[in-house]
């Protein structure tokens, strides 16, 4: 049975990123993205501010997606990496649900706060500054007027869902878990990533791969290939 691999979202971004890693991954994985509101085909939905009331909203539709006794590894990047990690904990407490591995990327353990913080920042050029020093990416529609005007408000709601996240337990997770980090990542370290291991009862590895912060938009394949390694 073929491994669904769920992707969560960065900040700012939606399902549409996944898209083209169906066509990378071919037969070994079926990727899953999951939409988040105020993004894409749902962009007339209020997005989510609090990382908890978004998995508890996304968590039946996810459920259903994933049909019967389904194989599932967890992919999410920088906010979806915390967001992963809440899925992880809400899919091990689903009878016939087998989370084989949770993937986290481009972010330090739960609860460690990082000193740069956007929320707040009234002024739109102020905002996306500090979102652009944080990310060390920023996405070629906002430099269109009204393009701009319609992702902002989603873009807003995304930081403060993250910078204001607290994990909900403690609790050792009762599966595998993987950090990646592009190995000339200027905003999450080496030992930043490595806190990921406190967070499971299970193995832990660790692997840079080449690139920055934003490396998966340049190194899908090798991505794949490294989620692939370790599900078979």
């Amino acid at each position: 049975m073929t491994a669904r691999l769920v992707c969560l979202p960065f900040g700012g971004a939606g399902a549409s990123f996944f898209r083209p890693w169906s066509a990378l991954a071919g037969d070994r994985l079926e990727v899953v993205p999951v939409q988040l509101p105020g993004r894409e085909r749902q962009i007339d939905l209020d997005p989510y501010t609090d990382v908890h009331e978004a998995v508890d909203g996304l968590l039946p539709g996810l459920l259903a997606e994933l049909g019967p006794d389904p194989r599932v590894v967890l992919f999410g990047h920088s906010l979806g990496a915390v967001l992963a990690y809440e899925f992880a904990h809400r899919l091990l407490a689903v009878p016939g649900v087998e989370l084989l591995r949770l993937v986290v990327s481009g972010s330090p353990a739960p609860g460690v706060r990082r000193e740069l913080t956007a929320t707040g920042l009234a002024d739109d050029d102020e905002f996306l500054a500090r979102v652009k020093q944080i990310a060390g990416y920023t996405h070629e529609a906002l430099d269109d007027p009204e393009m701009r005007e319609l992702i902002l408000p989603t873009l807003r709601a995304d930081v403060e869902m993250h910078e204001s996240y607290v994990p909900s337990t403690e609790e050792p997770l009762a599966a595998p878990v993987t950090a990646v980090r592009g190995a000339d990542d200027a905003l999450v370290s080496a030992d930043e990533a490595a806190g990921w291991a406190k967070v499971t009862g299970r193995d832990f590895e660790l692997v840079e791969v080449p690139g920055g912060h934003m490396y998966l938009t340049d190194s899908a394949p090798v991505l794949l290939d490294l989620i692939d390694s370790t599900v078979h």
